[in-house]
C-alpha cells in the first residue's frame, strides 16, 4: 500500500469557515464592510494587546501601507535583513526609499542588532526586523539601538502570530506591525494581511491610503491605493482567530516531539526571552542540505521546504554586492520540516525516522 505523502504545510479550513463564507454571501456585503471592522477589532484583543488594527487584501499591502503611512519615500533608508522573502524589501522599494541589507545572526536566523548598528546613516528612517520562522527577533536590542539613533522600528510579524519577546506580543513594540494572512500561515483569511498600529495618526494614514485616500466616500485627502479586504475573507480570519491559540500550541507540542527524538542535524534554538510559534521548524543541515531535502521527499514522503535559498541582496531585482556570510551559510543549510497542528503521533513518528535514517546515511 503506498504511504500517504505528510504535506510540508497543510491550510486547516473547517465547516465554521465555510459557515462563515456563506453567511456574508447571502448578506450581500461582500467588499470592506462589518466583518472586516470586527476582525480588526478582535485581532487586535486577542494578539497586540488592543492595539488598533488596519486589515489589509495581502501582508505585503500591509507593509507597503504602513511605510507610506509612517512618510517612507524617496531618500530614506530602512534596514532590512536578506535572510526572508522578498517582500519585506519589496515593501520598502516600492515606497521609493532604499532596503539596506545587513546580516542576520546565526542562532535565530533573525537580524543582527550589531550589524544593525554598523549599518545605521543620516538617511536611515527605520529598522524592520522579520519575525523570521515564527521565532522574534532581539527586540529589547533593536530598541535600544533604535532609541539611541532616533529611528523607527517597524516589524514585520508575518510568521509571528502569538510569538512574544519577555512576555510582551510581537507587534506591540513597533510603530507599525505586519501580520500575513496567506494560506499556510499559522492562522488565514484565504489571502490578507493585518496591521497592529501604535497611534492613531498612523492608523488614520493608514486606512486613508487602503482606501484610495479616503475615509469618506468621495472625499479623497491624499493618493491612494486599493487595498481593503473582503468581508469573506474577514470571516473566514475570524474563525480563525478563535482557533489560532489552539494550533500554536499544538505546533509548540509537535516542535518539542522533535526536538526530543532528531539526532545528526541542527535543532532550532529558542531565545530565553523568546516565546516560539514555530511557522516553520527550521533545522540545518550542513552538508548537501538539497541532496538531503530530496531524499526526504522522494523516498520516505516527507515534505520539507528550503526558505530562502536566494538571499533578497542577490535576487536580480536587488543585486547588492554586500558581504553577508551568516546570511549565505543560513541559505545553504536551512530546511524547514512539517509541525502544523494537522499531524497525526505517525506522521511525527514518520519524520523522525526519515530525517534520523537521511542524515546517518550522510554521516
Amino acid at each position: 500500500m503506498m504511504v500517504q505523502p505528510i504535506p510540508a504545510a497543510k491550510p486547516i479550513i473547517g465547516k465554521e469557515e465555510r459557515e462563515a463564507v456563506d453567511r456574508v454571501m447571502q448578506s450581500g456585503m461582500l467588499a470592506q464592510g462589518p466583518e472586516v471592522a470586527a476582525f480588526e477589532q478582535e485581532f487586535g484583543a486577542a494578539l497586540v494587546s488592543g492595539r488598533a488594527c488596519v486589515a489589509t487584501n495581502s501582508g505585503t499591502s500591509g507593509l507597503h501601507l504602513g511605510l507610506l503611512a509612517a512618510g517612507v519615500g524617496p531618500g530614506d533608508e530602512v534596514i532590512v535583513p536578506s535572510f526572508t522573502f522578498a517582500a519585506t524589501a519589496n515593501s520598502v522599494a516600492l515606497t521609493g526609499a532604499t532596503p539596506v541589507f545587513v546580516d542576520i545572526e546565526p542562532t535565530y536566523f533573525c537580524l543582527d542588532p550589531a550589524a544593525v548598528e554598523a549599518a545605521i546613516t543620516e538617511k536611515t528612517k527605520a529598522v524592520m526586523p522579520v519575525h523570521l520562522f515564527g521565532h522574534p527577533a532581539n527586540m529589547t536590542a533593536l530598541q535600544a539601538i533604535a532609541d539611541k539613533h532616533g529611528i523607527a522600528i517597524y516589524e514585520d510579524a508575518a510568521q509571528a502570530h502569538g510569538a512574544t519577546w519577555n512576555g510582551a506580543p510581537v507587534g506591540t513594540f513597533g510603530d507599525f506591525a505586519m501580520f500575513s494572512l496567506y494560506p499556510t500561515k499559522n492562522m488565514t483569511s484565504g489571502e490578507g494581511g493585518m496591521n497592529s498600529v501604535a497611534n492613531e495618526e498612523l492608523e488614520r494614514r493608514m486606512r486613508l491610503f487602503r482606501n484610495q485616500g479616503m475615509l469618506k466616500q468621495y472625499e479623497n485627502e491624499v493618493v491612494g491605493l486599493n487595498n481593503r479586504m473582503t468581508d469573506l475573507h474577514a470571516a473566514i480570519g475570524r474563525v480563525q482567530l478563535t482557533k489560532v491559540g489552539g494550533w500554536t500550541k499544538q505546533r509548540q507540542e509537535n516542535a518539542a516531539f522533535l526536538d526530543a527524538n532528531l539526532a545528526g542535524v541542527g535543532v532550532p534554538a529558542v531565545a530565553e526571552e523568546a516565546s516560539h510559534v514555530y511557522h516553520q521548524y527550521t533545522i540545518r543541515v550542513t552538508e548537501d542540505r538539497d541532496g538531503f531535502a530530496n531524499a526526504l521527499r522522494t523516498e520516505y514522503g516527507v515534505g520539507c521546504g528550503v526558505y530562502y535559498p536566494i538571499p533578497n541582496h542577490r535576487l536580480p531585482s536587488f543585486q547588492r554586492a554586500v558581504e553577508l556570510p551568516e546570511t549565505e551559510k543560513a541559505a545553504a543549510e536551512v530546511l524547514s520540516l512539517p509541525v502544523h497542528p494537522s499531524l497525526s503521533e505517525d506522521d511525527l513518528n514518520r519524520i523522525v525516522a526519515a530525517v534520523n535514517t537521511v542524515a546517518k546515511a550522510g554521516a
